[in-house]
């Protein structure tokens, strides 16, 4: 009878377990670090991240005319691109579904958006100021970047990643600068997420992982 009072208990207490460990969910999986040109996933303590590949500096201009740096996006969560105002192929795509991240983002001080042109010596100011009008692009949540073109140029392909030729690391400068991806950058300015520009399902997953970015810097 003893020996069934026992059997009893431990079964109760198994049940209990399991209950708890159901309510917990399962441990969410962080999202990769991104730290050479060919977009390799990296799984690395948060501990140990110091030291890994990060946006380097910068000084350009958005859509108002205003200054924009390294400094001005830092501790922030990020969506960058590259894009040209004139371009009819996938820009307007990339464009449409971005704005997608951008109305879930409308009143997330949070989450910006940084669109660098391409064609800087077309999108001035002025140009950019329009396109974003047209496109219902708004300032304070979406930044139109124009300036100095090798510096645009350097900064897309040693900072971003980005080229037309997926992971090519060494590209002849004069070489237009073109590509389908959207990076996703930590408020440490790692690049933490790829994505096709041109899918809108690839929206879908760039929301779940900015929400996933926002979990991890509540828990520090």
């Amino acid at each position: 009878m003893q020996r069934n009072k026992w059997i009893g208990w431990i079964l109760i207490l198994l049940v209990l377990a399991g209950c708890s460990a159901k309510n917990q969910g399962p441990t969410e999986v962080p999202l990769p670090y991104y730290n050479q040109a060919d977009f390799t996933p990296e799984w690395i303590e948060r501990s140990s991240a110091s030291g890994l590949h990060a946006i380097g500096d910068f000084n350009l201009t958005n859509q108002l005319g205003e200054p924009v740096t390294r400094d001005s996006l830092l501790g922030k969560i990020y969506v960058a691109n590259f894009f040209f105002t004139i371009c009819p192929t996938i820009c307007p795509r990339m464009a449409s579904n971005l704005d997608r991240v951008q109305q879930a983002y409308l009143d997330d001080d949070q989450v910006m958006l940084v669109s660098h042109s391409v064609m800087p010596w077309v999108d001035s100011v002025a140009v950019l100021r329009d396109y974003a009008a047209q496109r219902g692009i708004l300032s304070h949540k979406w930044l139109l970047l124009t300036g100095d073109k090798k510096q645009i140029y350097q900064l897309g392909r040693s900072s971003y990643f980005a080229d037309e030729g997926f992971g090519k690391s060494v590209t002849d400068e004069s070489n237009f600068l073109h590509t389908e991806n959207i990076v996703l950058i930590d408020p440490n300015m790692h690049i933490r997420g790829v994505y096709n520009g041109t899918l809108p399902l690839e929206m879908a997953r760039l929301i779940e992982d900015i929400e996933k970015l926002k979990r991890e810097q509540s828990a520090t």
